[in-house]
C-alpha cells in the first residue's frame, strides 16, 4: 500500500478508523488532521460518528479559515493550527483517548518509554501539557510550548494525547506505539516494578539495524513458496488485530529448504503487509531490493542448527513483556495445553539476540521451543507456521492467565506427578 499516494481525505479515513477498531477512542473521541502542499487543513469533523466516517464525512479548512464540506471542523482545529504554525516540519496531527495513555494522563505522568527498545526509538522525548479546556486556545498555547521543544509526543493532563510527524502514518506510529508501552507498563505494575533500559543497552538495540547482506533476483517462485507468502501475511495480519504485533513491531519467518526462508520486511506496517513484501534468503542473501528484518540473522542461525524448526516468529505481546521488563518468573505448568505447547519456557537477558544468538540457538529445542527474552521479545519455534504462531498465542495467553490470577487469589501449578502423568500419556518424553 502506498500510503503516501492516498488523499489526505482517505489517509484520515484509513487511519480514524484503524485508532477506533483497536479500541483507541470512542465513538465521539479523536481527532486527525493533515496539512497539504497547498496550506489547506484536512481535518475530522466534529461530533460524526467515528466508527463509520467516509473521505467525504472531512472537512478541508483553506488557509483564510473558510471551510468546505458538510460537517464542522473538530473543536481541537485550534490547536491543530496552531501546531503548524509553529511547526515547519509538521504535516499530520493525531489526537486520541485511548485507555492506557488516559489513565497516565489522570495521574499526570508519562509512561515509560525506556522499558523496551521500541516505544524510545519511535517516540523519542514525551511531553506532558497542563490541562486546560478541549478546544480552547490555551490549550493550543499548552500544547505548543511542548511541541517548541521539538517533540512529536505529547501526554494532555486529564484529556488524551497528541502526536505529530511529517505524514500521517508516522504519527500513527508514534501513538500506537505509546501506548502499547504504557499498556506493559500498567499490566507490570501488576507483578513488580519495571525495570528500564540503560543507555548501553538501547544502544547494543541499535546494532541490530546494521545488517549487511548480498542481494539476489529470484528466477522464479514456486507453487509452495507463493502458498508460504500468503500464510505469512494471514497470520501477520492475525497477530495484529489480535494484539501481538504492532504496525512496526513483529516477525515471522518459515523455511523454504535448507538453504532458504522467507522472511517479514522491516518498516512494513504489518496491518497492510502484502505477499510481494515478504523477503526471501537465499545462501545468506537477501531477495534484491528488500529489506528483511533485523533479526535475519538469528532466524538463519536457527534454522541452519535445527532441522525440526520450519517456522519462527518474534514478537513483544504485553503480557509477556510484562514478566520480561520485570524479570518475573514465568512458569507453563498452569493448564495441561499450556505445558503441552511450550513445556519449558527459556530465558536470556537483553541484547542476548545481538551479543550472543547462538546461546538462543543452543537453548532451543523441542523441550524448549520458546524463549524469553528481557525487556524485549518471545522468540516462537515451531515444524511450521502455524505452529509457531500457535506457540506464541499460548505464550501470550498463559502470560496473561498468571497475570489475572494473581489478582483473584494465590496461584497453584500443576505438580511434578502431573507433568509427569501428562509426559507420559501425550508422549513428550
Amino acid at each position: 500500500m502506498n500510503f503516501n499516494l492516498m488523499h489526505p481525505a482517505e489517509q484520515i479515513v484509513l487511519l480514524i478508523n484503524r485508532v477506533y477498531q483497536k479500541g483507541l477512542t470512542t465513538t465521539s473521541g479523536g481527532n486527525l488532521s493533515i496539512l497539504d502542499s497547498e496550506g489547506n487543513i484536512w481535518i475530522t469533523p466534529s461530533g460524526i460518528d467515528k466508527g463509520s466516517l467516509t473521505p467525504g464525512d472531512i472537512c478541508k479548512v483553506l488557509p483564510d479559515g473558510t471551510v468546505i464540506g458538510k460537517h464542522k471542523p473538530s473543536v481541537e482545529l485550534p490547536f491543530h493550527k496552531l501546531v503548524y504554525e509553529t511547526r515547519s516540519d509538521v504535516s499530520a496531527v493525531l489526537h486520541a483517548h485511548p485507555p492506557a495513555l488516559v489513565s497516565y494522563s489522570l495521574i499526570r505522568e508519562i509512561p515509560d518509554v525506556d522499558i523496551i527498545p521500541t516505544p524510545y526509538q519511535v517516540c523519542g522525548e514525551v511531553g506532558i501539557a497542563k490541562y486546560e479546556v478541549p478546544g480552547s486556545d490555551l490549550l493550543a498555547q499548552r500544547i505548543v510550548e511542548k511541541i517548541k521543544e521539538g517533540l512529536n509526543v505529547v501526554v494532555m493532563e486529564n484529556h488524551g494525547v497528541i502526536t505529530c510527524a511529517d505524514n500521517l502514518f508516522t504519527a500513527f506510529k508514534r501513538f500506537e506505539t505509546l501506548n502499547f508501552a504504557a499498556d506493559i507498563s500498567i499490566t507490570a505494575s501488576i507483578l513488580g516494578k519495571a525495570d528500564p533500559l540503560t543507555t548501553e543497552q538501547i544502544e547494543i538495540n541499535s546494532r541490530k539495524g546494521k545488517v549487511t547482506l548480498g542481494e539476489f533476483i529470484p528466477s522464479t517462485y514456486s507453487s509452495e513458496e507463493r502458498r508460504l507468502r500468503k500464510e505469512m501475511c494471514t497470520l501477520i495480519h492475525r497477530s495484529y488485530d489480535q494484539g501481538l504485533f504492532t504496525s512496526t513491531q513483529g516477525t515471522f519467518s518459515v523455511r523454504l529448504d535448507e538453504n532458504s526462508f522467507l522472511i517479514t520486511p522491516y518498516g512494513v506496517d504489518r496491518k497492510y503487509i502484502e505477499p510481494e513484501d515478504i523477503v526471501r534468503i537465499e545462501h545468506g542473501w537477501r531477495e534484491a531490493g528488500k529489506r528483511p528484518s533485523r533479526s535475519v540473522n538469528l532466524h538463519k542461525m536457527i534454522y541452519d542448527q535445527h532441522p525440526e524448526v520450519n517456522a519462527i516468529t518474534i514478537a513483544h505481546p504485553k503480557h509477556l513483556m510484562a514478566f520480561g521488563v520485570t524479570h518475573t518468573p514465568i512458569d507453563s505448568r498452569t493448564i495441561p495445553e499450556s505445558y503441552i505447547a511450550m513445556r519449558d519456557i527459556g530465558r536470556v537477558p537483553f541484547g542476548t539476540n545481538t551479543v550472543d544468538p547462538q546461546r538462543i540457538s543452543d537453548m532451543i529445542s523441542p523441550s524448549s521451543p520458546v524463549v524469553l527474552v528481557d525487556n524485549d521479545c518471545v522468540i516462537s519455534t515451531g515444524t511450521s507456521l502455524i505452529n509457531a504462531f500457535d506457540r506464541l498465542e499460548v505464550a501470550e495467553f498463559t502470560a496473561n492467565t498468571i497475570i489475572h490470577a494473581k489478582l483473584i487469589g494465590d496461584i497453584v501449578m500443576i505438580s511434578d506427578k502431573e507433568v509427569e502423568d501428562i509426559n507420559n500419556a501425550f508422549n513428550l518424553k
